[in-house]
């Protein structure tokens, strides 16, 4: 079959892969129909992140079953299903607390396991999951970051009518607008350097613009709040810079969640750091999106607020190339080039 696989620091290769055959009795094998381009496969593709030599890459992705386990009962041969990537190990103390997230040999496809860069994938029965028949497959492929920001905002205590500032509007921050409406936000303020990325926030439901580049984001979300600053602020770029500034967004007693993960060291000027003590920020880390009863209510969520259009990814999606065009892609991303937002590779092309 067609695949994209890793052997090195940006050395992805287009070439054929073995496909995948029914080995254990939950086994099911799935046709990809749309597989989403991870921030974290970026990382993974500059050798930031763990992977296996010659791993058949990426991990979001929707598709149709064509074979099954004897053990299978729930998941039929044509059904239109989406995949939970994440592996946990169920024996750790973690696991056996049902901290899922946590666990310590916590792993995805694509990067020890072969991945949705494919025709075909292969996952346990349990990591699957059947698709409101509204929802397309393309919209599916986002299952993996709609359920990773939904983790996130679980965590948080924000309530109805609360104020949400974003900080950055890549594939995450975007989901991170909607999901901040869908518990309540009254406000959301998207901030970014990018305008088209800003753009995009404002259709996906963004109420407040910032461009963060022309004025520091604090000055221009405290003018808007009458000094006091938002409820909670999402750190969702993942860049040490805002990192740190994040800090400055939330009013006195305010939360901080940090999504996006800077692989740099975060160097943090006094002014931010003393927003933590003298106003009493509470700071939250977030990290997959798996819970218990796994694979957890993130993935419910998610597809039922996806079925709903709530989550809505189309205004998200800018390229939809075939796997040929996965080394090209990766390239262009990495140097700056284009006006890429969300890329779904089609494997059928």
């Amino acid at each position: 079959m067609k695949s994209l696989k890793l052997y090195g620091q940006q050395d992805l290769r287009f070439e054929e892969a073995s496909k995948p055959v029914i080995e254990n009795a939950d086994d099911v094998i799935i046709k990809i129909k749309a597989a989403g381009l991870c921030g974290s496969d970026i990382s993974r593709y500059k050798k930031l992140g763990p992977y296996m030599e010659g791993m058949v890459f990426g991990h979001e992705f929707a598709g149709e079953v064509t074979e099954t386990g004897p053990g299978v009962s729930q998941i039929r041969i044509g059904d239109r299903v989406a995949g939970c990537p994440t592996f946990r190990c169920g024996k750790c103390l973690s696991c056996q607390k049902g901290e899922l997230s946590r666990c310590e040999n916590l792993t995805v496809i694509g990067a020890r396991h072969p991945g949705s860069y494919a025709e075909y994938v292969k996952l346990p029965a349990e990591n699957v999951l059947p698709l409101p028949e509204n929802v397309n497959y393309d919209t599916a492929a986002l299952v993996e970051p709609a359920s990773v920001v939904a983790h996130g905002f679980y965590r948080t205590s924000i309530q109805p009518g609360a104020e949400v500032a974003i900080m950055g509007c890549g594939s995450i921050g975007l989901l991170a607008v909607q999901w901040a409406k869908i518990f309540g936000a009254k406000k959301v303020y998207a901030i970014d350097i990018d305008d088209v990325k800003l753009q995009t926030a404002r259709e996906v439901g963004a109420d407040v613009l910032i461009n963060s580049s022309q004025r520091p984001a604090h000055e221009q979300v405290e003018e808007h709040t009458g000094g006091y600053g938002v409820d909670l602020a999402v750190e969702s770029a993942g860049a040490p810079a805002t990192s740190a500034q994040v800090l400055a967004l939330p009013k006195k007693g305010g939360e901080v969640v940090f999504m996006g993960i800077p692989y740099a060291d975060v160097m943090i000027e006094r002014f931010y750091f003393e927003r933590i003590v003298r106003n009493e920020l509470r700071i939250l880390g977030s990290w997959n999106a798996v819970s218990s009863p796994f694979p957890g209510k993130e993935w419910a969520s998610a597809l039922h607020y996806m079925s709903t259009g709530q989550i809505n990814v189309e205004p998200m999606i800018s390229h939809t190339p075939g796997l040929s065009q996965g080394p090209e892609t990766f390239n262009d991303l990495i140097n700056g080039k284009g006006n890429y937002v969300k890329v779904v590779f089609h494997p059928e092309k």
